[in-house]
């Protein structure tokens, strides 16, 4: 048996191989990819079509986005402009006042909802609009003649809204 003298040497010889070989092992991994060519062509060909793939869908999703902000921007001018008219109509007369009233809160809480979907998206302006100067009806017959067309008006816009949302709402 050998004594430990001798081991000595044969430790540290290995101990050099060892970490020489580790040395190279890194230095292999570290090393760039040969040339494309050494890839299969077919692999190649399917990770060009997912590039492809991935910067259409990311194109498309970009002019959603475009013509979503658009959209629920004058969804929501369109709603706060009628608040304003409905404002305008206050005290119309007493028997339409409960449901004006619940005409008025429902059109606030819906511009609401469009203007927090807008903040979550990151699409809304950096101050809410303002109101501009509402028409003032004067006489009896003009406030009725104006709620009837703020009533109508109102009702098409809603149903346009209605279109438009299911529209955004698709995948």
């Amino acid at each position: 048996m050998a004594g430990p003298a001798a081991q000595s040497p044969m430790k540290l010889m290995a101990l050099q191989l060892l970490l020489w070989h580790s040395a190279l092992w890194t230095v292999q991994e570290a090393t760039p990819l040969g040339p494309a060519s050494s890839l299969p062509q077919s692999f190649l060909l399917k990770c060009l079509e997912q590039v492809r793939k991935i910067q259409g869908d990311g194109a498309a999703l970009q002019e959603k986005l475009v013509s979503e902000a658009g959209c629920l921007s004058q969804l929501h001018s369109g709603l706060f402009l009628y608040q304003g008219l409905l404002q305008a109509l206050e005290g119309i007369s007493p028997e339409l006042g409960p449901t004006l009233d619940t005409l008025q809160l429902d059109v606030t809480n819906f511009a609401t909802t469009i203007w927090q979907q807008m903040e979550e998206l990151g699409m809304a302006p950096a101050l809410q609009p303002t109101q501009g100067a509402m028409p003032a009806f004067t006489s009896a017959f003009q406030r009725r003649a104006g709620g009837v067309l703020v009533a109508s008006h109102l009702q098409s816009f809603l149903e346009v809204s209605y279109r438009v949302l299911r529209h955004l709402a698709q995948p």
